[in-house]
């Protein structure tokens, strides 16, 4: 694909998304109390950052971003209000690279490509792909699924 393109590019920790998906910025402590969430102070300065970032960021990441705002939040906070967001939909948890786990805050059905040799991750529209086949699969309750095609860019 080229520059201009209908998929953008994103770098692993760097995302562009097509601009109607962009996550819109509003009250966070709404949007976490509308999700069954106590908007205490620290939740809601993770919330401002992940839930409207264009990157698919670590918890590390998202610790080492939020600190620079609110320098006093543990790393053990960040953590466990990311797995809290997960839990009540907010984010989406991926394992996308070996070892590696990063939060995407696209919730929406979408896939993913990653760009082995420059370690670009691409979204891609659920519609791209079709996938069939997935609800006959025998001996298997599937509950969700995404396609993540590796390679390189051509």
């Amino acid at each position: 694909m080229e520059a201009g393109d209908s998929v953008l590019s994103l770098n692993l920790t760097m995302s562009k998304f097509y601009p109607s998906l962009t996550p819109m910025k509003r009250n966070e402590a709404a949007l976490l109390r509308e999700h069954g969430i106590n908007p205490s102070a620290q939740r809601v300065a993770v919330a401002q950052h992940v839930l409207h970032t264009g990157e698919h960021p670590s918890a590390d990441e998202v610790w080492k971003r939020v600190r620079e705002r609110f320098p006093q939040i543990s790393r053990a906070t960040v953590y466990n209000t990311l797995n809290l967001f997960v839990d009540k939909g907010l984010l989406r948890r991926f394992v996308l690279v070996e070892g590696r786990v990063v939060f995407d805050p696209r919730v929406e059905n979408h896939h993913h490509f990653l760009d082995e040799e420059s370690g670009m991750l691409h979204d891609l529209p659920w519609d791209a792909l079709e996938v069939s086949g997935v609800t006959q699969l025998k001996g298997f309750d599937v509950r969700e699924f995404q396609v993540v095609l590796r390679g390189k860019k051509a």
